[in-house]
């Protein structure tokens, strides 16, 4: 029963904050599933969607993130390295706790996201 209840606390949290990077940013995030695993960690898989001309905003998340573009073309911004362009049916990896953006050009942009988190923290948290 316990564990019921955590696994349904962590799934919400993890939710609310996606809704509070969406709001502070434009991005729009799906959670479509959740894994406490590997021992540690939480294993989320999420669509994330940013309108044309928007984006995510600078933010970083507590392990990997690694990725896949459904619809548009994504200039991936990660502190430290150029600019990337990675256009759909492309994938793409995030260091955990590296800031970055994820900008629209032109188009909205559809990414399926999985993230690899430390247990109980947010997936996502704004960065300055």
């Amino acid at each position: 029963m316990n564990k019921k209840l955590v696994l349904g606390l962590s799934v919400v949290a993890i939710a609310f904050a996606g809704v509070a990077v969406a709001q502070q940013s434009g991005i729009k995030r799906t959670p479509l599933q959740k894994l406490d695993f590997p021992p540690g960690y939480n294993t989320v898989t999420a669509i994330a969607e940013v309108p044309a001309g928007g984006s995510a905003g600078r933010h970083t998340h507590p392990g990997a993130e690694t990725g896949y573009v459904l619809e548009g073309e994504v200039e991936l911004v990660i502190d430290g390295k150029p600019p990337m362009k990675i256009k759909a049916g492309e994938s793409y990896q995030i260091p955990e706790g590296a800031v970055h953006d994820a900008k629209a050009g032109d188009k909205p942009i559809k990414v399926l996201g999985i993230y690899v988190v430390k247990a109980g923290e947010p997936l996502a948290k704004p960065a300055p």
